[in-house]
């Protein structure tokens, strides 16, 4: 508009100037190797004003032109950006179904248009691995790696979570090592560095954490608990592998009081020292657990044990019968370690003690081996067939 206005003006003062100095107007000369070229004043200030007429006329033209291209360009992003919109909402229904080929077709298709393409290219590396395409995977998971710039977690995340796909165990545990020390406390990360440490027997990385597992809500207790006795159970059988019973023993002496005091751990210690042939100090383990609580996995161990003090064990059995009453379990396992020294009156005592609270195929065979030893072979068959016939019973 301005611009309008100038040339207004001057076209003006040159309508009123021009009769003024028609008669004063001068001339000018422009003169060069080959050409002069000679013009009035008011001749050359015509010839500039069409000049800047045409030019200006020019620039507008070149501005609509312009203008046009940009519209134009913008219209086609626009229709890209409205066409991967669509793909992606499609693609998300095609997910619910199960069609890992559509979701990945449809996700990568204009990704690069959609509102957020780095989560469009990693959902369609991991369609892609569904569908064991570890190819088409790899490239749209790169294609996302220059997406995500600065903000490399959702990326790395997926690929670990491809590489356990794959079973690529430790490239995964090397991958959760990094996530986790950048985002300690993430619920998924967490979730990964699980399956990680499980699958290459990281026990120690495992255990350690289970506290932030609990922080942030992962799983529940009951899990966190079975992943925890895993992990001990994992660590006993590395140090017995190791260094075999003194490793076993030295390890379980570093351990904390609280942990040593775990019944389950105790089992599980009191185990793998009677398959080291330990059986004193699997005995001892036993008899530790025992004082502290009551618990059956720790009185089952006890025909197990092949020590030179057994009456240690049946001290223990008959306390326990005092406080916790005459049992089956109790019986029977009493009565299994009185045969180990000839005892058989007193072990057969034992074993009809148990079979008068519930018939036992197991109990009922003992019993016939301690009447055999008491020269009472009729009795002795009758409690055979009792156990046959319970036998069948339970299993026809």
């Amino acid at each position: 508009m301005l611009k309008v206005l100038i040339i207004f003006v001057l076209l003006m003062v040159g309508v009123v100037l021009g009769p003024m100095l028609a008669g004063h107007q001068g001339y000018v000369l422009i003169q060069t190797d080959n050409w002069n070229i000679e013009t009035s004043v008011t001749g050359l200030a015509i010839v500039l004003i069409l000049s800047l007429l045409v030019i200006l006329f020019v620039e507008w033209i070149l501005r609509r032109l312009f203008r046009t291209g940009a519209k134009t360009r913008g219209w086609f992003k626009g229709r890209k950006r409205s066409r991967a919109r669509k793909q992606t909402n499609a693609a998300l229904i095609k997910l619910a179904e199960g069609d890992h080929r559509q979701v990945e077709k449809l996700l990568s298709r204009n990704a690069d248009h959609a509102e957020q393409p780095m989560v469009n290219y990693l959902l369609a590396a991991e369609a892609a691995q569904q569908r064991n395409d570890e190819a088409r995977a790899n490239q749209h998971l790169e294609r996302a790696t220059e997406l995500a710039g600065n903000d490399q977690l959702p990326v790395e995340i997926t690929r670990v979570r491809l590489q356990l796909a794959r079973n690529e165990d430790h490239a995964a545990r090397n991958g959760v090592d990094r996530l986790l020390e950048v985002a300690p406390r993430h619920p998924e990360v967490l979730r990964l560095a699980e399956q990680a440490y499980v699958r290459t027997g990281a026990w120690s990385a495992l255990l350690d954490i289970l506290p932030a597992m609990e922080k942030a809500h992962v799983a529940d207790e009951t899990h966190r608990l079975a992943l925890q006795q895993q992990a001990w159970l994992g660590l006993m059988n590395q140090a017995m592998a190791d260094q075999g019973s003194e490793g076993l023993k030295r390890w379980w002496h570093g351990q904390s009081r609280k942990t040593r005091q775990e019944t389950a751990l105790q089992v599980a210690m009191a185990d793998h020292l009677i398959v080291c042939d330990d059986h004193d100090s699997a005995q001892t383990i036993v008899l530790d657990g025992l004082k502290r609580g009551y618990d059956e996995r720790l009185v089952l161990l006890m025909p197990r044990l092949k020590t030179g003090n057994p009456e240690q064990l049946e001290k223990a059995l008959r306390q326990q019968i005092k406080q916790h009453g005459a049992t089956p379990l109790l019986h029977s396992t009493l009565g299994q370690l009185l045969m180990k020294h000839g005892e058989w009156e007193q072990a057969s005592e034992a074993f009809r003690e148990a079979l008068k609270q519930r018939p036992d195929a197991f109990d009922y065979a003992w019993l016939a081996d301690t009447l055999d030893r008491q020269h009472k072979p009729e009795e002795a068959a009758q409690m055979r067939r009792d156990g046959l016939l319970l036998t069948l019973k339970n299993n026809p």
